[in-house]
């Protein structure tokens, strides 16, 4: 059970990073995601956002991984739950999102892997 919360978990990140790079690299999509405030193309400092914040998914994805036991790397058990706070935070922000598109889109999909975080950390 805790593997299919990890995969799950990894596979809804997954999305979100590639969304992310893809924003990086200028897909017109900005109306999608950091509140939807621009149209199009992020302006070059959203786009160095957006590739921070891939990288920043794809620690969270290590850490829920290594936790789980499905990579091996030795991390303090308490790390879950930043991967847990983080999630929390941004399924909040992304149901209280001005953006229509990017709460219907990224809503749903940041508060099932919240929750999958959530359950990994009280069942591991």
């Amino acid at each position: 059970m805790i593997t299919a919360f990890a995969v799950i978990f990894t596979i809804l990140i997954a999305i979100a990073v590639g969304f992310q790079f893809a924003l990086a690299l200028g897909a017109p999509w900005g109306e999608w995601a950091m509140g939807g405030r621009w149209r199009g193309v992020l302006p070059r400092a959203l786009r160095f956002a957006a590739v921070f914040q891939a990288f920043a998914l794809l620690g969270l994805v290590a850490i829920v991984l290594a936790h789980t036991g499905l990579i091996n790397w030795d991390i303090p058990v308490w790390m879950i739950w930043v991967v847990v706070v983080v999630m929390a935070a941004s399924s909040v922000m992304n149901v209280a999102t001005p953006s229509r598109k990017e709460r219907l889109l990224w809503a749903p999909i940041v508060t099932l892997a919240f929750l999958s975080a959530l359950a990994i950390g009280f069942l591991v």
